[in-house]
């Protein structure tokens, strides 16, 4: 079967890198899916978030490939492989995790004498 390379950002705001992997690649694949198969099979302390599977509902995926802000679940994977990174516009929490949540949803904010 035929591979892929998936350059993923990883780390926090304070260090992060490109990570490298090998992917199995077929026609019609998303980027959503090459991250689970990282995380399945590769590394399961990838961070990045999702809701549903190829949908394009839950709006949870949303990352930077290739430099453009997309849906990882409608991104299409090409065959000479992707680069992935965190929204640039947030703050960053771990791996392709962002601050996506308006300040006064944040959890801190919902705690007694939190602000």
């Amino acid at each position: 079967m035929k591979t892929v390379p998936i350059n993923v950002q990883r780390g926090t705001a304070e260090e992060t890198h490109l990570d490298t992997f090998e992917v199995p690649y077929r026609d019609g694949m998303s980027v959503l899916d090459a991250l689970i198969w990282i995380r399945v099979n590769a590394d399961p302390s990838l961070a990045f978030r999702y809701s549903c599977i190829n949908a394009n509902a839950c709006k949870e995926c949303v990352v930077k490939v290739d430099g453009k802000t997309e849906y990882a679940c409608t991104a299409r994977l090409t065959d000479g492989g992707v680069t992935v990174r965190p929204l640039s516009n947030k703050s960053l929490i771990r791996d392709l995790v962002a601050e996506t949540a308006p300040p006064k949803e944040r959890l801190a904010a919902l705690l007694p004498g939190k602000s």
